[in-house]
């Protein structure tokens, strides 16, 4: 009572599939192996072999004396970091604009799917998602050369603010905030929330129409049926999503803050990574400090990624790993 027995005839060990050998796999499914090997070369030889460059956050790093031969300085790079008077601006910036970022940018792409799901024309709707792809695939200094025209005191951006009582003036040039850091991300989002958006329409085209039109039945309106139905059912690749971006923020804020800043806006525009930036190529050629630097953002970027994927897991019950 309570056993399942196997019946008569039947093997269990019919029921699972053979295990391949490594030649026999390779045979099979080579061509994925060798489409696998491009990454594979890229990240061994632009991220692996790298990485004995972590010591130079520990050394007085000279070129002429290289990575073995330059003296040992312990944690006084980390110490001047810290105390610095330009490396706490930059983590403020950072910080701000990556809230905004996984704020306004992380929702715009959703927000902008829901709308394309529920929108009843096709044929605009596939215009209205092919239109916002381009700007993806437009180069950052285009992207930021248009920003900077439309942005100016005689852009099309100002003359359209100015009908509403705001005034004319070069908005990039502005160092009160959080004028560059909205702008910053805004232009972030005109940039990747079409891109973005393609996998969530996929998610939300995969939902079974049947739960949509058993919501209607009982009398849910549109509104109410994206709420109690389409986002919990998109939910696990919105936590996805959500947990991968965390882990990256700190990376991404600062792509195209070298091409928009200007010395009216350091103080509100220089982040973690332009500072990384400067301190190794911007005169100085600290190249310890800007190493610390970098292992810092590194090692929080990596922290992030951990806690918010323990907190999605807790929260929603999703989790990326």
């Amino acid at each position: 009572m309570g056993i399942k027995r196997n019946k008569p005839g039947i093997s269990t060990k019919a029921l699972k599939p053979d295990k391949l050998s490594w030649k026999e796999d390779f045979r099979k499914n080579g061509i994925l192996y060798l489409l696998f090997l491009p990454i594979l070369v890229w990240e061994i030889l632009f991220h692996y072999l790298p990485l004995p460059g972590i010591l130079m956050a520990f050394q007085d790093f000279s070129i002429s004396k290289g990575l073995f031969g330059s003296k040992w300085v312990g944690f006084e790079h980390f110490v001047e970091l810290f105390t610095g008077s330009g490396f706490p601006l930059a983590f403020r910036n950072t910080v701000a604009m990556a809230i905004l970022s996984l704020t306004i940018g992380f929702s715009a792409s959703i927000i902008f799917a829901l709308i394309l799901t529920i929108f009843p024309h096709k044929r605009f709707r596939r215009l209205a998602q092919s239109a916002s792809y381009l700007p993806n695939f437009v180069s950052a200094v285009v992207m930021c050369s248009l920003a900077t025209e439309f942005l100016s005191e005689k852009g099309a951006i100002t003359m359209f603010l100015s009908l509403f009582g705001a005034d004319k003036q070069n908005w990039l040039a502005n160092p009160d905030i959080p004028v560059f850091w909205l702008i910053y991300t805004f232009i972030g989002i005109w940039q990747g929330m079409g891109w973005g958006s393609i996998v969530y329409v996929a998610s939300i085209s995969n939902i079974s129409g049947e739960l949509h039109e058993a919501a209607a039945i009982d009398g849910a309106n549109r509104f109410q049926r994206i709420w109690h139905v389409t986002l919990p059912g998109i939910l696990p690749l919105i936590v996805m999503m959500w947990t991968m971006n965390v882990g990256i923020v700190l990376k991404l804020v600062g792509g195209n803050i070298l091409l928009l800043y200007m010395p009216q806006t350091y103080d509100v525009a220089d982040v973690l990574s332009t500072y990384t930036y400067r301190m190794s190529f911007g005169g100085s050629a600290n190249y310890g400090l800007s190493t610390a630097s970098g292992l810092f953002q590194s090692v929080l970027g990596l922290i992030l990624l951990v806690t918010s994927n323990k907190l999605s897991k807790r929260a929603a019950g999703y989790s990326l790993f």
